[in-house]
């Protein structure tokens, strides 16, 4: 995508209007100032482009660039996503802790999944084979209870001319694909999706089972369907966070992602030390090894929050279309 770049007009907390950001859209992410701090775009006027910053914008100054990506936030889909504890920006705290220390530095950027890390792939379809998006090109183990399946991505169709087995980094090509009007797609183990934009199904099943979530007197008096939603209104320390905990223990769903919006802070690092080290009844390993985290607390910006919820349906989405 091309870049834009403007420069910021005036500022008002974690809002910024900036102009001369032509070809801007909204949604679209933008960098912000001179430590080019992550926003975006939520509303065009005219000359001016109001932006939501998602990060703290002090010290940030009328006259400082802003750059314009010419595309949406996006969440990076693939192997290593399984164990990690990501902010609402799908970057890993785990990571930012190491190169950081534990006061993250504004607009530090890490990619989300690890570029080093070689998974071992084994291929479920053999070339000559014709593929369209949504099937399975192969598998690779990513923890000892979860098998990652590898997707062809939206929007892509062909012959499978080539099909690597062995281990790769998630920017290596494990297949070539030959589409219908003949150009050659490498395929590879990681694909990125725009968190706004729901991922595409096939077909919407009715909700009709129900979610086992262990927890007696809530599957009795209160039943959850698989594919429904529940809401647990309380006040402090009326138990939430441990009814949460006990439903991921518990229930029989697959993956376990958990989004701390608005979370307090000490309860969501809480939960960032304890949750890790629960004992997973059904495989006897750890939890944490078919879990995922995305903690956003509450005195971050509304939109870093709100990015947050979609980061996690995004992910949530992507393990639904692998059969989970």
């Amino acid at each position: 995508m091309s870049q834009q770049i403007g420069v910021i007009k005036r500022i008002n907390g974690s809002l910024i209007i900036a102009q001369r950001l032509r070809g801007a859209k909204i949604g679209d992410a933008v960098y912000i100032g001179e430590l080019k701090l992550v926003g975006e775009v939520i509303r065009i006027s005219g000359e001016e482009v109001a932006i939501q910053c998602y990060e703290d914008t002090s010290g940030i100054k009328p006259g400082e660039p802003v750059i314009g990506t010419g595309s949406p936030l996006v969440a990076e889909l693939g192997p290593g996503l399984i164990g990690e504890i990501f902010d609402g920006l799908e970057r890993s705290e785990i990571e930012l802790w190491r190169l950081t220390g534990p006061f993250i530095k504004r607009g530090y950027k890490i990619a989300p999944l690890r570029r080093d890390k070689k998974w071992g792939f084994q291929p479920k379809v053999k070339p000559g084979e014709e593929v369209e998006e949504g099937d399975i090109l192969g598998v690779v183990q990513e923890s000892s209870v979860i098998e990652h399946r590898i997707l062809v991505p939206v929007g892509v169709r062909g012959v499978i001319e080539s099909i690597e087995e062995g281990s790769f980094t998630i920017d290596d090509p494990v297949a070539v694909l030959r589409a219908p009007d003949g150009r050659r797609i490498e395929l590879k183990m990681a694909q990125s999706w725009p968190i706004r934009i729901p991922r595409p199904y096939r077909e919407r099943l009715p909700i009709s089972d129900p979610l086992f979530t262990g927890q007696r007197v809530i599957d009795v008096f209160f039943p959850i369907a698989k594919g429904g939603t529940a809401a647990i209104p309380g006040g402090f320390g009326s138990g939430k966070t441990i009814t949460l905990q006990q439903i991921a223990k518990w229930s029989d769903a697959d993956i376990v992602i958990y989004v701390g919006c608005g979370e307090r802070g000490n309860e969501m690092a809480d939960i960032l030390t304890h949750f890790p080290e629960l004992e997973d009844p059904k495989t006897g390993k750890k939890l944490i090894e078919r879990a995922i985290f995305i903690a956003n607390v509450s005195n971050l910006p509304v939109a870093a929050r709100e990015a947050s919820v979609y980061m996690g349906v995004t992910i949530a989405e992507y393990f639904r279309d692998q059969g989970y």
